[in-house]
């Protein structure tokens, strides 16, 4: 057996035992050093190393010389080496301060009020609960870039009042589960700032790029909703005088200042500083962390129990997303060295597809993958394999980075594996199905496609941006 046909069984045995259940962090790590083990092995050295000793030398001797030849092997420098080069890289140390924000405005009782707040200023609007608890998704998601705690929390505080105000329980749902996913997409995110330390892109231009796609999005869920609302308005019945107080314009205009303008205020200081280039984006995360807190006391929700579970959830969410790196980058190290990934290189560029085409490909394999796997394994181990292949085409890995994040929506609303839907299933009341759950995901998945279509055919929504701040 050949070496890129051992580097493909371990591709293809990794896939096995990710479908079985196990750690893939830790399996990524194992099968690195087991075939790497083989990949290093030098017997030449060994026997050279040997042949060396005096011929008077003992047994001992020999069977020191064979145990260090056997143990002598290159993978574990291997795994040395990279384990340091995550842990020294200046562009993750902005995930656990970004986390740790996250985690602090979660507990901070903000998302209440905001939403409280504009379900009433947008009691005149179309489907105005749905509307409401969307733009409070999208705010809280680019606040936390955490899917599970926006959809888990947002389903404990909207979905109630919107199935109270006679909400169908599939639309409802889907608005939940779709806007709690848009931190995946939307700066401040946790996502690009994995993807540039995987590509090599620059975190402030990944960040302009996504910024304008994350608002179409926003604005394509909110015309589907209001207009939803239009034309079945038994989906989103307007309403009830008793349902939304009438608030005076002052006090309402009050509760908007309390609630809305300080984690408004929070999100675009921080992405503002790194956009304009008023801070590095490890600089921001330590501005938005020490806000975050500033807030939490303001809204005197600091407590030394919040405290503790949030920096007890970032150290966590930190070390499975760096371990994840330490693993994949031996392993795809071991890959390259065996001729696998020139393999997958050159069955790719064989097929002569043309640059849309590879898009095309690229992005259905990544669809498939988001149903058994999170975000963070396929932007770690399978993005890399596409990213030798972008020159070839003429794509720009900043546009593929961006139509990345955007597909990745799709891996939280696809059943049968939708996490956004089961998120939600966990806390939702017994009487919403879990199948009224994925039939309310559906038509936000059709909105994410839609999105995609758009940059497809105007890239000038990715490039805009980044080329009137930072120059071509």
């Amino acid at each position: 057996m050949t070496d890129p046909m051992i580097a493909l069984s371990m591709l293809g045995l990794f896939i096995l035992m990710v479908f079985l259940g196990f750690p893939i962090a830790f399996t990524l790590m194992a099968m690195g050093l087991g075939f790497g083990y083989y990949a290093y092995f030098d017997e030449r050295r060994m026997w050279r190393d040997h042949l060396r000793l005096p011929e008077d030398a003992g047994w001992w001797d020999h069977a020191t010389t064979w145990v260090d030849g056997w143990l002598n092997n290159r993978v574990f420098d291997l795994f040395i080496n990279q384990s340091y080069t995550v842990m020294s890289n200046e562009v993750l140390t902005a995930v656990p301060l970004f986390l740790f924000m996250g985690y602090i405005v979660e507990r901070a009782n903000i998302v209440d009020r905001l939403f409280s707040t504009l379900n009433i200023a947008s009691k005149n609007v179309p489907g105005s609960m749905g509307v409401a608890a969307l733009i409070t998704c999208a705010l809280f998601a680019t606040a936390t870039g955490i899917v599970g705690a926006v959809v888990t929390l947002m389903g404990l505080l909207a979905l109630p009042a919107m199935l109270k105000a006679r909400y169908d329980r599939s639309f409802a749902s889907g608005i939940i589960c779709a806007g709690g996913t848009l931190g995946i997409l939307i700066p401040p995110s946790i996502m690009l700032i994995v993807y540039a330390a995987a590509s090599n892109v620059s975190i402030v231009r990944l960040y302009a790029g996504a910024l304008l796609p994350g608002l179409v999005l926003v604005g394509l869920y909110l015309a589907y909703v209001i207009g939803r609302s239009v034309l079945q308005p038994s989906a989103a019945p307007r309403p009830r005088a008793d349902e939304v107080p009438d608030v005076p314009r002052m006090e309402l205009l009050r509760m908007v200042v309390t609630s809305f303008l300080p984690l408004a205020f929070l999100i675009l200081a921080v992405l503002g500083s790194i956009l304009f280039g008023l801070a590095t984006p490890t600089e921001a995360a330590s501005i938005g962390a020490l806000g975050g807190i500033l807030l939490a006391i303001l809204y005197r929700a600091m407590t030394w129990q919040r405290l503790r579970e949030s920096v007890y959830l970032t150290a966590r969410t930190t070390a499975m997303v760096c371990w994840l790196f330490i693993g994949s980058y031996i392993f795809s190290s071991v890959f390259s060295y065996l001729g696998g990934e020139h393999v997958i290189s050159e069955f790719v560029k064989g097929l002569d597809l043309s640059p849309i085409m590879f898009l095309i490909m690229a992005q259905l394999i990544i669809f498939l993958l988001g149903w058994p796997l999170e975000w963070s394994e396929i932007i770690i181990i399978f993005v890399p394999i596409f990213l030798p292949l972008l020159p070839h085409f003429g794509i720009d890995p900043l546009f593929f980075g961006v139509l990345v994040a955007l597909n990745l929506q799709t891996s939280f609303l696809t059943p049968p594996m939708a996490m956004s839907a089961y998120y939600l299933k966990g806390i939702a009341p017994p009487e919403v199905r879990l199948t009224q759950i994925f039939a309310g995901c559906m038509p936000f998945l059709f909105c994410v496609i839609l999105a995609m279509v758009l940059m497809y055919l105007m890239p000038g929504i990715v490039f805009t941006l980044p080329q009137i701040i930072y120059g071509s």
